[in-house]
């Protein structure tokens, strides 16, 4: 299916939240890899595709890209993004873990609120991605980075 052409209101909607990530004051790796870690979550090819050739073209090395499904065990992140990968994972899995406070305080530690809400904004959209390119059977494989197409 093309989402884009079936329904362009709702797909302006999903590209709105999608710009107003980008322009938060997040960093751009930062969101590359809770991308990538929210879409091997949902098992989301197309987006994996995607964001790993987003974060290659910016400078994410490939020892953190393929080492992210086990980023607790790596020395290769930061307190910072560590934080934010665990608070991706819980956000994404909220139906079957809860947020504790432990995790929002850690969380904090490393974002204030508005960052806070940037993020989980973040990892909202890239959960709604997954969710509609797999629905609509997306061809994996062909997405070119900007930087490079």
């Amino acid at each position: 299916m093309d989402f884009r052409h079936a329904a362009p209101d709702a797909f302006k909607a999903m590209r709105d939240l999608e710009a107003g990530v980008r322009r938060s004051a997040l960093e751009h790796s930062l969101l590359e890899l809770v991308k990538v870690r929210v879409s091997q979550i949902n098992g989301c090819g197309y987006c994996l595709d995607m964001h790993i050739k987003e974060a290659r073209a910016a400078g994410e090395t490939e020892q953190r890209l393929y080492l992210l499904s086990a980023w607790r065990e790596a020395p290769f992140y930061s307190p910072r993004e560590r934080a934010a990968l665990s608070w991706a994972e819980a956000v994404t899995q909220v139906s079957t873990n809860d947020l504790p406070d432990e995790l929002y305080a850690e969380v904090r530690e490393h974002f204030d609120e508005k960052a806070t809400v940037e993020l989980t904004l973040a990892i909202i959209a890239i959960n709604g991605w997954n969710r509609l390119v797999k629905a609509c059977r997306t061809e994996v494989g062909s997405y070119m980075p900007a930087t490079v197409a």
